[in-house]
């Protein structure tokens, strides 16, 4: 208590002050009590409550030998935990009594019990699709056998178009003959740099009957990127369009327009396209975030993807196929599962640019399966725009709150929901859990897929306890071949496999902290480096660090992920300057526009004059103060000059949780994404009655861009006294000063 008083440390009503766990070691037994005339014996009584988290005593006893007591608080163990607890640390101390020789962190710590539960059932590893793997199948060759057995059944969708199975393969057909003949084969890398349509699901297709593996490049990434990503995968042929032809210098690779090939077969139409390609030769490569300051490839082979294929077809049955809508961008590896899963297995793709245009869609109502970031989907949701026919929601990339899981579950129509999650290193999935309705937690990440094996390793890949905190590793038929032409970074994350007797075995590091509950269920934690989630984005802060130090007038840099006051990651990068140097938050948002892509921007920038470290010498991250986008803007505010663009500043304003809003101000570079923009879309609808496209923010990103359009739209009877009611919430006006800014002009 006297310490308390002296240090003041900051309280909290969740755990003791100073600390949380104490021991205590009795150097004898407990003395007999002897008091003259007086009979006294111990009594054992019951503890209902304990000052700490944890407290272990421990004394001799008269008999020779210890005995122990352990206290602890019933909202964060059970009594399974602690005896296993004891039971570990009674073989720890048996080792040091029988003399162990070997360093500390070898010491025996895990039973026999442990070890074949951590070795053998939860770990995984079941042999469904590890088989289906060694076959003989490649990705395509499951879409080809589904278009000779279902020619007329519609394969793909997109807006009013739809492809059957025949049709499709033809066109892939006709285009697979073309690269053949360009040189594409198996180990040969084929760009996509294409907007998501009909002929890009074929292309793919049609680079995997050709024996090539095709690589995904996002429109909209920066012109220095494509030209990276580009080179370093040695992309032979360019498939592109006309629109998109110019964002790229091809090099030497070959330019193919995607939209100016004739649709369907050339002369030899039915003769199988035949490359050579076998399930050990690449599929795809997908580049992520690198912590490097640069993206590197991760690279696929069939046999990987064609398991993930394999399992999906044992937990997800035609109906669900019968519907998948895909609106991840092909550059995530998302899009493996929402496009070739139903191709593999006879269902249909349905097309959609963004998750949250879905309403839109006029085949929304044949979705029945929704794979999607949990952000993504709480929007959907706060949106009302879930259509009556989905039945089931996957979800990956972020953490999975428990109240979501409950707020989807409220959909009438929806049969379950599924916790996926995975790294790219390991084909998109690697565990799953079908959550329940009445689940009382945060839903866990599961168990492991059949074929994949996952273990929770200390930093020395030695087993750690049930319940304790340990970095995920996977191994399995999932395991991609490595980082492409990255040997070095491969064999760094790519470790031998000390628990499998086959030779070569690997393990993937994931960077991800987990543990075993009691069931064998594997709960995320975090992160054990500087990579975050922001959206379902992966993000390499040092990739952004060195982007922003790359800038000629920045000495040093930090990139940080912080929640904002809606609770959504944010990524913030704290700048200290050269000397002299006068930078701006737009100078260096505009820097990075043309090196990084649009969701590895950071939201905010925070100018400072030192990085605060801590006594090690290194930054302290939780030193770094809170950005303030406001100040940054002020150098160019511009004052709405009507009632509408005031209205809609107020909008923004209040949705991006900043003080005010000028009219040329970019949502986008006040920290806006999808997300929120449709959420102004929404406040648009209810407050001033105009119905706009969610494409519509992006298209005029600044207030005074989207006025114009809203004044364009239908105006609906009462459009003036919303706009003064919002005025009057948002600006705390009185009705009397509301009436009075809106008598000024004649703005609607």
């Amino acid at each position: 208590e006297k310490l308390v008083e002296e240090l003041a440390p900051g309280r909290s009503l969740s755990h003791a002050p100073l600390f949380q766990v104490m021991f205590t070691m009795m150097g004898g037994p407990e003395p007999r009590l002897e008091l003259e005339g007086v009979r006294a014996e111990a009594w054992e009584v019951a503890r209902e409550t304990t000052k700490f988290d944890l407290t272990v005593g421990v004394g001799e006893r008269e008999g020779g030998g210890l005995g122990g007591v352990l206290q602890y608080s019933t909202e964060l163990f059970d009594e399974r935990r602690m005896r296993g607890m004891a039971r570990r640390w009674e073989r720890l101390l048996t080792a040091v009594a029988e003399g162990f020789e070997g360093e500390v962190r070898q010491m025996p710590v895990l039973d026999g019990g442990d070890e074949r539960l951590l070795l053998g059932e939860w770990a995984g590893g079941g042999a469904g699709a590890a088989q289906a793997a060694q076959a003989e199948e490649c990705l395509h060759l499951l879409f080809e056998r589904q278009a000779a057995q279902r020619g007329e059944e519609i394969a793909v969708v997109d807006e009013g178009d739809r492809l059957s199975y025949r049709e499709l393969n033809e066109r892939a057909d006709g285009l697979a003959r073309r690269l053949r003949r360009l040189g594409v084969g198996p180990e040969v890398r084929v760009g996509v740099l294409a907007g998501r349509s009909l002929a890009t699901v074929a292309a793919l297709l049609a680079v995997l009957k050709a024996g090539g593996a095709y690589v995904p490049l996002d429109p909209e990434y920066p012109q220095e990127r494509l030209a990276f990503m580009l080179e370093d995968a040695r992309i032979k042929v360019l498939l592109t369009e006309r629109r998109l032809a110019g964002r790229v210098k091809a090099g030497g690779a070959e330019v193919l327009l995607l939209d100016e090939l004739r649709d369907g077969a050339e002369e030899d139409d039915g003769v199988r396209v035949e490359s050579g390609v076998r399930p050990e030769n690449l599929a795809y490569v997908i580049y992520t975030s690198g912590s490097t300051g640069r993206p590197k490839g991760v690279a696929i082979e069939h046999r990987s993807a064609v398991a993930l294929l394999h399992w999906a077809k044992e937990n997800f049955d035609a109906e669900d196929l019968g519907g998948v809508l895909a609106s991840t961008s092909i550059c995530f590896d998302l899009s493996v599962f929402e496009l070739f899963v139903p191709l593999a297995w006879g269902g249909k793709v349905i097309l959609a640019e963004n998750v949250l245009y879905l309403h839109e869609l006029p085949a929304a109502e044949e979705v029945r399966l929704i794979n999607t970031v949990p952000s993504a989907m709480a929007e959907l949701l706060r949106m009302g725009r879930v259509p009556a026919s989905v039945r089931t929601v996957n979800l990956a990339g972020e953490a999975l709150p428990r109240a979501l899981v409950q707020r989807i579950y409220e959909e009438k129509t929806v049969a379950q929901v599924v916790n996926l999650y995975g790294p790219s290193e390991d084909t998109t999935y690697s565990t799953f859990e079908l959550v329940r309705r009445d689940e009382e937690l945060a839903p866990p990440i599961g168990r492991p897929l059949d074929g994949t094996r996952a273990y929770v390793l200390d930093e020395y890949l030695q087993l750690v306890p049930p319940g304790s905190r340990g970095e995920l590793y996977l191994s399995g038929s999932g395991l991609a071949r490595g980082y492409l032409g990255r040997p070095a970074l491969t064999a760094e994350r790519f470790v031998p496999d000390p628990f499998s007797t086959r030779p070569g075995a690997r393990l993937y590091q994931t960077g991800d902290v987990c543990r075993h509950l009691a069931d064998g269920r594997l709960e995320f934690l975090g992160r054990a480096d500087h990579q975050v989630k922001v959206r379902g984005f992966r993000v390499e802060l040092g990739e952004v660090e060195a982007a922003v130090t790359g800038h000629a007038a920045v000495r040093e840099a930090v990139a940080v992920a912080r929640d904002d006051e809606g609770g959504q990651k944010q990524l913030v990068a704290y700048v200290v300057a050269e000397p002299g140097a006068h930078l701006t938050a737009r100078e260096l948002r505009e820097h990075l526009q043309q090196k990084l892509p649009g969701h590895m921007v950071p939201s905010a920038f925070v100018m400072l004059d030192a990085l605060p470290l801590s006594p090690n010498g290194k930054v302290d991250r939780r030193a770094l103060p809170a950005p303030d986008l406001t100040s940054s803007l002020e150098e160019s505010y511009v004052a709405p000059h009507t009632n509408l663009e005031d209205a809609l500043a107020s909008i923004w304003a209040e949705l991006l949780c900043i003080e005010r809003v000028g009219v040329e101000d970019n949502f986008f570079e006040l920290g806006g994404h999808s997300l929120l923009a449709t959420q102004v879309v929404s406040r648009v609808r209810e407050l001033l009655r105009v119905e706009l496209p969610l494409r519509a923010l992006f298209e005029a990103p600044t207030v005074s861009g989207l006025a114009r359009l809203v004044s364009a739209g239908e105006t609906r009877p009462g459009q003036t006294e919303t706009i003064a009611r919002l005025l009057m919430r948002v600006r705390r006006m009185s009705p009397e000063d509301a009436r009075r800014l809106l008598n000024k002009d004649d703005q609607p």
